[in-house]
């Protein structure tokens, strides 16, 4: 599930500079690939509580430090990203 969230997110996030360029109200794909975002790490950390209650050791430690360090990296890519617009637009006004 969250493959399809971090997808989603991406989509919304293409969807917010798109509309930022073309000079369209941008601030829903920008909320929307926020909200996202935050989905996408709560599917993660759920999924990732349900091999603790499996006690699926080998999961953990397989998959857990790898995708910690890349869903921290990613969120704030993705925050930069759909936040960008608004820090450009309040350049462009000065």
């Amino acid at each position: 599930m969250w493959i399809i969230l971090g997808i989603l997110t991406i989509g919304a996030t293409f969807m917010n500079i798109y509309r930022y360029r073309k000079g369209k109200d941008y601030k829903l794909a920008m909320a929307m690939g926020l909200s996202f975002t935050a989905l996408t790490i709560n599917t993660y950390n759920s999924d990732m509580a349900k091999s603790v209650m499996a006690e699926d050791w080998t999961a953990l430690i397989d998959v857990a430090p790898t995708m910690a360090s890349a869903l921290w990296l990613l969120t704030i890519i993705s925050i930069l990203l759909n936040v960008a617009p608004i820090f450009l637009e309040m350049k462009r006004k000065k």
